[in-house]
Order: C-alpha cells, then structure tokens, then sequence
C-alpha cells in the first residue's frame, strides 16, 4: 500500500478509471449502475459502449481536472440516459466525479456548482418530454443523492484544510518557542561573558598607570572571558547544527561562574547547602538563574556586596541572588523584567517552578527561584 500511495495520483486514478471499464463488461457487475429516467429505448450498440468509456476513462482527470472531469462524465451519462440505453456500472463514475469535485475543484466550485445543478435540471425536464415515467420525488430524490456525494467531497476537503491550517499553527509555535529558546541561550551566554569583558577592561583602564601589574591581569581576565564566550557559541551553534542537546553546566561550575565575577571586582558571597543538585535542564536552570542575578548586579550595581545561596531538598532547589542596592537604586517593588529576566521567567515556567525579582525598600534586589525536584529534565 505504502507503493502504491507513493505513485503519481494521476496514475492511480487512471487505473481505477480503468478498472470500472473493465467491470462493465463483467456478467453480474455490468448492470449494476447508475440510472434516471428508466426509458429503456434501446439495446446496447457502439455509440453506449463509446459514452461506457468515456464515463469510466474520463476519472483520470478526477483530481487534475475535477471540473472538467465532471463536464465530461456528465455530459456523457447524460446522453447515456436520454438515448434510453440499459444502466451499466460505469455510470458510477458520476458520483465519483461529484465528489471528487466537491474535494478537489479550487476556482469557481459556486459556479461549477451551479452549472451541475441547473444541467441537472434541464436533464429531467429532457427525460419527462422523451416520455420518461418518473416523477418530481424522483428526480428529486435522484438529485439529493448526487447533492450527497458533492457534501462528501466537500466535507473531506474541509476537514484537510483544518488539519493543515492546525499543523501549520503548531510548526509556527514550535519555530517561535525555538526562537525563543536560542535567544535566551544567546543572551545567556553573551551578555555574562561581555559584561565581565566590559568591567575588567574599564578596571585595567584605571590601573594600567598606577598598578600595571593589576591591570594586566584584568586584560588575561577579559582574554579568558573572551574565550569562555566563544566556547559556549561553539557548543550552541553545534546544538543548531546537529540538533543533539549540548553538555549541560555541570553543579560545580557553580563556585567558577562566582570566582569570575569576584575576579572582575565584584564581591560575592556565596553558599551552596544540600545535594547532590539536580543535573540536565534542571541543572542548567539553575547555574543560569545565578549567572543572570551575577550579571545584573555587575551592570546595575558594581562593587556593591552580593549574596548567592543555592539550596537544594527533597522537594527541590531555592536559588536566591541578593545585591545590596545603592543609594540612587530603585525603590521597593518589582523589578520591570528585561529580556534576561523573561527569558529566566520563562525557563523556570517550564520546569514548573516560581521565579520572582523585586527591589527591596532600602534598594536591595533580590532574584529568587524555585525548581521542583520532579521538574522534567
């Protein structure tokens, strides 16, 4: 089935056309058609075995051509039935072809529409002058089946347009989470590692006069920062490349990402109770919960004192990063959340966690989260 289906559709259709050609000729299948009007004015000759064919063959167009497909088989089961020949299986091919219509004609399907059904109209009033014996309920019951086959197909293609129209909403999502995410990692990564750059690159300004030898070491600071950054881009683009999760930052990286901000002059205290921390996404949740509240507190308030504490229980981790506030700092309240603080808001949401940073009355800012120990990882 898999072979088959993977066939041209036109090819597919060409071999059912003419397999419903062939049934017409089979004894016990050939009569079993379609018929309206029942005039029986003649028996089968050549010209009912030309409009047999052309009813049955002309299905190859069903879903290339379903307009004309239909023009065709309508117009020949139309001349079938005015002519008074025997119902033969190939008059099926027009339910097909209504169908087919109905789930595959693109421009005008009203106007195709209409034209079916006012030639429908003008077919029974041709029966009933050839002297046919049917009445209007017939017709009419005649009509709502062929109406029936033309909802049939009209339906499916509904129901297909709703399903790519939903799949193409959901592969939208997917691209903008992505989006989302490699922004955040983007953001994660850089801003961390260039605002170091940028604070031990003013600190070796300062002291290149009065103490070289300090700022020496604030420019191999900036060298190593540098290429920490270019590490961690290197890891990330060969997750865009590959599509394999990277490496995630192992618990102990901890205790390097505070030595790097105390290295560029900014004092931190930091504590780590509990254990072992969780690992994968829960672990790189929570080194980038403290790398943000680091990197805020080197941008918002240099050389001022911060305080880490990372906990970790049964039920879960607390990461609590602290910064004393200057005397200009903002005043108690939330914190208007940047895009290192949605994207940490965001992560944490997905992991089923809290996440909250807000500014004390004396200035202080404290980021705090909370990730679950049974978050997905």
């Amino acid at each position: 089935m898999r072979w088959w289906r993977a066939r041209d559709p036109m090819i597919r259709d060409a071999a059912g056309a003419v397999l419903l050609a062939v049934a017409a000729f089979v004894p016990g299948i050939a009569e079993l058609g379609l018929e309206i009007g029942e005039l029986h004015l003649r028996a089968d000759d050549r010209i009912s075995l030309v409009l047999l064919l052309i009813q049955a063959l002309a299905l190859t167009l069903r879903r290339s051509r379903p307009a004309l497909c239909l023009a065709i088989i309508a117009a020949a089961f139309a001349a079938h039935q005015l002519a008074g020949y025997p119902p033969t299986v190939a008059g099926l091919a027009l339910l097909v072809a209504l169908y087919s219509a109905g789930a595959h004609q693109e421009h005008p399907r009203r106007a195709v529409a209409a034209t079916a059904a006012v030639a429908y109209v003008v077919l029974a009033v041709a029966l009933h002058l050839r002297g046919s014996a049917e009445r209007v309920i017939d017709f009419a019951t005649f009509a709502a089946l062929l109406a029936a086959c033309w909802a049939a197909g009209h339906g499916v293609r509904a129901r297909q347009r709703d399903e790519q129209r939903r799949r193409l909403e959901s592969i939208g999502a997917a691209v903008t989470a992505e989006r989302a995410r490699i922004a955040r990692e983007l953001h994660d990564v850089v801003t961390h590692h260039v605002t170091a750059m940028v604070v031990q690159s003013d600190t070796a300004g300062l002291l290149i006069g009065p103490q070289p030898d300090r700022a020496g070491e604030s420019v191999a600071a900036v060298g190593r920062a540098g290429r920490e950054a270019l590490a961690e881009l290197r890891v990330l683009l060969g997750v865009l490349d590959n599509g394999v999760d990277r490496e995630e930052p192992a618990e102990s990286r901890l205790a390097d990402l505070v030595d790097r901000m105390r290295r560029a002059g900014q004092p931190v205290d930091f504590a780590e109770e509990g254990g072992p921390g969780p690992d994968g996404g829960l672990g790189l949740a929570v080194h980038r919960v403290v790398q943000e509240g680091l990197t805020n507190a080197v941008k918002h308030a240099r050389g001022r004192p911060t305080r880490v504490l990372v906990r970790h229980d049964g039920d879960g981790t607390l990461i609590e990063v602290v910064t004393a506030g200057s005397p200009h700092g903002p005043p108690g309240g939330p914190i208007r959340p940047g895009r290192g603080l949605t994207g940490l808001q965001e992560r944490i949401k997905i992991f089923g966690g809290t996440f909250d940073a807000a500014a004390g009355p004396d200035g202080d800012v404290t980021v705090r989260a909370w990730l679950p120990r049974g978050g997905r990882t």
